[in-house]
């Protein structure tokens, strides 16, 4: 019996290596060659042959921006055994406890040292701090959040950083003429929210998006529909894009 575990634990492993769909894999010969045509990099360092919770995750989130060109999403296997594969990589980075596994850190060209990923526990690995990770240490990478467009979200971050009241207003005017120009079905759903987020906002103070995300979590925790869910979470990742990133780790 466990005999049989233990074989399907490694056929496992080896299979979710195999399938980590927009990630690849570096070893000591390529490192360096592949992050240097990159703007930044998201490497995890982690056993030779991962699976588990935290590489679902950075699996998902691998997904979700396949389609971004400046960016990398990157996998180191390393081995303490045999020849020991990339043993040099982990010990240039300092990630040569085991225990530790899976350690992610951001490579940004210019820079000559990586930021670490930290999480205080094994919940706090997810796709959406990873995202928000990357977000508030590389600004120049837009990653938006399901249901979240480029154009608006700026908005929506000047829209939170900006006190005046008529400056506000003005913010909301654009915002309105934006969802005048939205195309297809998603994006002018999308736009609704952000421009009445805005009106909200206005009308009862900055206290309106974290009440609204409350209000909306609790509503998430009881019976809701599979298309009902969906909606209140792309309202939340809308919320999400005005509230200041640094704010929320």
């Amino acid at each position: 019996m466990y005999k049989f575990f233990s074989i399907s634990v490694i056929l496992y492993s080896i299979f979710q290596c195999i399938s980590a769909k927009g990630t690849v894999t570096l070893d000591s010969l390529t490192f360096d060659k592949i992050l240097s045509k990159f703007q930044a990099t998201l490497v995890k360092f982690d056993v030779a042959y991962p699976y588990g919770p935290k590489h679902d995750e950075f699996v998902k989130f691998a997904e979700s921006i396949h389609n971004l060109d400046n960016m990398l999403m990157a996998e180191v296997g390393i081995k303490d055994y045999g020849e020991k594969d990339n043993e040099d990589l982990a010990k240039r980075f300092n990630v040569v406890d085991k225990e530790k596994y899976p350690v992610v850190k951001l490579f940004i060209q210019g820079k000559k040292d990586p930021i670490t990923f930290e999480a205080e526990n094994d919940e706090d690995f997810t796709v959406d701090k990873l995202r928000s990770f990357v977000k508030l240490n590389n600004e120049d990478i837009y990653i938006g959040a399901p249901g979240c467009y480029e154009h608006f979200d700026k908005i929506s971050r000047e829209f939170a950083l900006e006190k005046n009241a008529q400056k506000r207003k003005d913010l909301l005017l654009k915002a309105e003429g934006l969802w005048d120009k939205a195309e297809g079905f998603q994006e002018q759903k999308s736009a609704e929210i952000y421009v009445k987020t805005m009106r909200k906002v206005i009308e009862k103070g900055d206290k309106f998006i974290s009440a609204e995300k409350e209000r909306i979590n609790k509503i998430l925790k009881g019976d809701v529909s599979k298309e009902k869910k969906q909606d209140f979470t792309l309202r939340l990742n809308i919320l999400d894009s005005f509230v200041l990133v640094h704010d929320e780790l």
